[in-house]
């Protein structure tokens, strides 16, 4: 500070210089900052209380296994820790995810029987049960996960993403499979689609720039063995399945691989019943027009009715929920090995009800490709 003598009674007046000025500044402005701080983490704090609101409005099956998504992808082959782990719990997480690949395979053998019996088309049975299926989604979505669905539908961008993923993970999976059971059989087409995990591990190993290792080499070894004893019947000179039967089979497994690759972005922001519900519905309406169900569909009688009701509500809508729980009880590694239940069921079923005819060579051809997943599938944790 700078004293003057000012006036004629001598008082001193104190002025300040440059230095001082310019730490009052720097002190204003650190106070300022403190204060925007204060004002930011107030903000984060009402953001952070909204978000936790808006996560407890879903049901309380939805909301546990979101928090616990984290705890099976951390330890997969462990049970979700959001459920009871007692010994009746892990029962009935076994019991739901059987009866979810039951259902699954069982709808393989319904589809097959809808085309040979009475004549609808592939197109046919995908359009009508893409739409109903992904209604049922959307209005479980509604009443689980209200402001995700809203929230989605409100999203510009989101419906870019939607389409696009609706077009190649649903429409492309659905008319793939079912072109494959309509030229061979439901065990067959299941099991090829089994082969999705090679696609995965190829995206996998280009993503992270790394090469298959000693288990996945091994995994590839036997994925190919078994397609090509199932194709040829043990006869390399010759194929016994139908070579469209297998190119269907293996863009079935090319489009479910992307089908693991591409939503999970959405998926993570606005759960799995919405994305489903919308994606689904965008897919059947994207064939509706060429479709045209409701002046194509062939006669239908009670019994293919009853069929098709069950191929929407129990081998899709119900399949799915009962393996989703069922998962969020097991653990990922034990839903995908108790998932065999779907090539398993889709084979008894296809012998019983279609009079599929399965060879030895088809036999060790699926006993190949199981072990394949279970190597994959143990690597992957």
């Amino acid at each position: 500070m700078v004293k003057l003598t000012l006036g004629s009674d001598g008082r001193a007046v104190d002025l300040p210089t440059s230095e001082n000025v310019s730490a009052e500044n720097a002190s204003a402005e650190n106070v300022s900052a403190e204060n925007a701080s204060a004002e930011n983490a107030s903000i984060n704090a009402e953001s952070r209380a909204e978000s936790r609101a808006e996560q407890q409005t879903g049901s309380q099956t939805f909301d546990a296994s979101k928090s616990a998504a984290q705890a099976i992808a951390s330890t997969p082959d462990r049970p979700n820790p959001a459920f009871n782990h007692s010994t009746n719990a892990i029962l009935i997480g076994i019991l739901l995810t059987l009866l979810g690949g039951a259902f699954w395979g069982a709808n393989a053998t319904v589809s097959k029987i809808l085309m040979s019996t009475y004549h609808v088309t592939p197109l046919q049975i995908a359009c009508v049960r893409q739409i109903a299926a992904g209604i049922l989604f959307s209005i479980t979505a509604a009443a689980c996960t209200p402001r995700k669905l809203t929230g989605a539908m409100k999203s510009g961008r989101t419906w870019v993403s939607m389409a696009v993923t609706g077009v190649v993970c649903v429409l492309l999976t659905q008319v793939s499979y079912l072109c494959t059971i309509d030229w061979t059989n439901s065990g067959t087409a299941t099991v090829l689609q089994s082969l999705n995990l090679l696609f995965v591990l190829v995206y996998a190993c280009l993503h992270t720039r790394r090469v298959p290792t000693m288990r996945e080499t091994i995994g590839v070894v036997l994925a190919f063995a078994g397609t090509a004893l199932m194709a040829t019947g043990g006869n390399l000179s010759s194929l016994s399945l139908p070579i469209m039967g297998l190119l269907w089979g293996l863009a079935d497994a090319a489009s479910t691989a992307a089908l693991a690759i591409m939503p999970v972005k959405l998926i993570a922001k606005w759960g799995n019943l919405t994305v489903n519900g919308i994606t689904f519905i965008i897919s059947g309406l994207i064939m509706l027009p060429f479709v045209r169900p409701w002046a194509t569909m062939p006669q239908l009688d009670w019994r293919a009715l009853a069929l098709f009701t069950f191929t929407v509500v129990a081998g899709t809508f119900g399949a799915y929920w009962l393996f989703l729980e069922g998962i969020m009880r097991v653990g990922s590694v034990r839903g995908t090995l108790l998932g065999a239940s779907e090539p398993v069921t889709a084979a008894i079923t296809a012998v019983l009800f279609t009079g599929a005819v399965f060879s030895w060579a088809d036999f060790v051809g699926f006993g190949l490709i199981f072990i394949m997943m279970i190597l994959l599938c143990k690597r992957a944790d």
